[in-house]
């Protein structure tokens, strides 16, 4: 599934990187400790957070992730959403908690 199926099944807004909505996702992870994220998640994953600060671009770039979820409405700073554009990783929202968009995943066969 790409990522950019992933926006549209889960109603998704795009609030960074939507060059980048072709990669495929390979899985998904769910934590809001960067450091799990650099131990557990692997490559093309998407990552599902309520973090918001620049210091998830170096953690989705170093583990090559699809893209990152933000859960609970909440918007990244300016810096963070200045960054991914740079980097063009894509960040993506939703009104839902974490246990809802990862069990929708889930549901949709994002392992």
């Amino acid at each position: 599934m790409t990522l950019k199926e992933v926006v549209k099944q889960l109603d998704l807004a795009i609030l960074a990187g939507n060059d980048a909505l072709g990669r495929e996702v390979s899985g998904g992870y769910a934590s809001d400790m960067l450091s799990d994220v650099l131990t557990h998640a692997g490559n093309g994953y998407v990552w599902i957070t309520m973090q918001i600060h620049p210091n998830i671009l170096a953690v989705a770039s170093s583990k090559d992730l699809a893209g990152i979820i933000i859960v609970n409405n909440r918007r990244p700073e300016a810096e963070t959403l200045k960054k991914a554009e740079q980097k063009k990783i894509p960040i993506l929202m939703s009104p839902l908690s974490t246990y809802t968009v990862a069990g929708r995943l889930y549901e949709r066969g994002v392992k």
